[in-house]
Formats: C-alpha cells, structure tokens, sequence
C-alpha cells in the first residue's frame, strides 16, 4: 500500500495525462504488432515471421481472457474504492481490480515481439513501454502493485505459453 501511495500522491495534471495516454495506448498496440508482424512475414516472404503474427495475436488474446476470467473469479475492488481517502483515482475504469489486464496486454505484447524479432533493441524498449504501462495503472489510482505484478506474470506467461507449445507442435 506504501508503494501505491508514493506512486498516486501529488497531482501533476501534465503527468496524469501522459500516464493516461500511455495507459490507454496498450490498445492500438495489441492491434499493430501482430499486424505488423503479419504484414512483415507476407511481404518478405517469411513464413516463420507471419507465423510469429499469428502467435502473438493468440498469446495477447489468451492474456486478455485469463485477465477477464480472474477479475471476476477474484472480484477485488480498485484501490480508489478500497481506499478513498488515500488513493486518487485518474481515470475511468471498471469495477475490478486483480490483475491490470492492461499491464497483461503489455507484458504479453512485449513478450512474444521479443521472441519474435530476437534483438536487444526490440526487447528492451517492449519491456521498458511495457513497465511504463504498469506504472500508469498506479499511477491512475486503479490497480495495487500485486494487480499490476499479476498481470506481468499473465501477459509473460501467456506468451511463453503460446511460442513453447507451438514449438512442441511443430516437432510432432
């Protein structure tokens, strides 16, 4: 709770709106990197590559859906409703918290374009955009650390998942 409090206190309204649109940039990007990854795969003529789409497609979808299912299995409040007089809330939202299904979509992006692509320079800026939009989500008052370390273990796991169990199909 220490944690959140540091991260939520103070308003600095050019901050909040930054952590907005980054929050809410997860969105397109779901879109954009499978797609680009496709359209990359199909004009190079890389069938492994547009593979690599399709699978990142599954895995952000299979993290979407885990995400979906626990929030309302586990049915934990946000923090700004938990704690109203300590947690300001930044953004619109629905009603449950465990986990961030936003850091899950993050993570889960991050993941499968670094197994993907395979560079230092893909990997590190997936994983640093997809740390910020963890951080946003406390910093908008809507998750707890744990939602927010939950949804890391989902999207990472999802990914994982999904690249591993295609690589075992492909040998059978």
């Amino acid at each position: 709770m220490s944690i959140l409090k540091t991260i939520n206190r103070n308003d600095y309204p050019q901050w909040d709106k930054t952590m907005k649109i980054t929050s809410h940039s997860i969105y397109p990007a779901m879109v954009i990197t499978p797609g680009s990854l496709l359209l990359s795969g199909y004009l190079q003529d890389d069938k492994p590559m547009m593979r690599n789409g399709f699978k990142t497609g599954l895995a952000i979808g299979l993290s979407g859906a885990l995400s979906t299912g626990l929030k309302y299995v586990v049915n934990r409040p946000r923090p700004y409703v938990q704690y109203p007089d300590e947690i300001i809330k930044r953004t619109e939202t629905g009603k449950y918290s465990f986990p961030s299904g936003h850091t899950s979509a993050a993570f889960a992006t991050a993941t499968a374009l670094s197994l993907s692509a395979k560079k230092w320079y893909v990997t590190i800026p997936s994983f640093a955009y997809a740390c910020t939009v963890g951080y946003s989500r406390m910093r908008l008052g809507v998750h707890f650390p744990s939602d927010v370390l939950g949804g890391m273990i989902i999207g990472i796991g999802s990914s994982l998942l999904v690249f591993e169990l295609d690589k075992w199909l492909q040998k059978k």
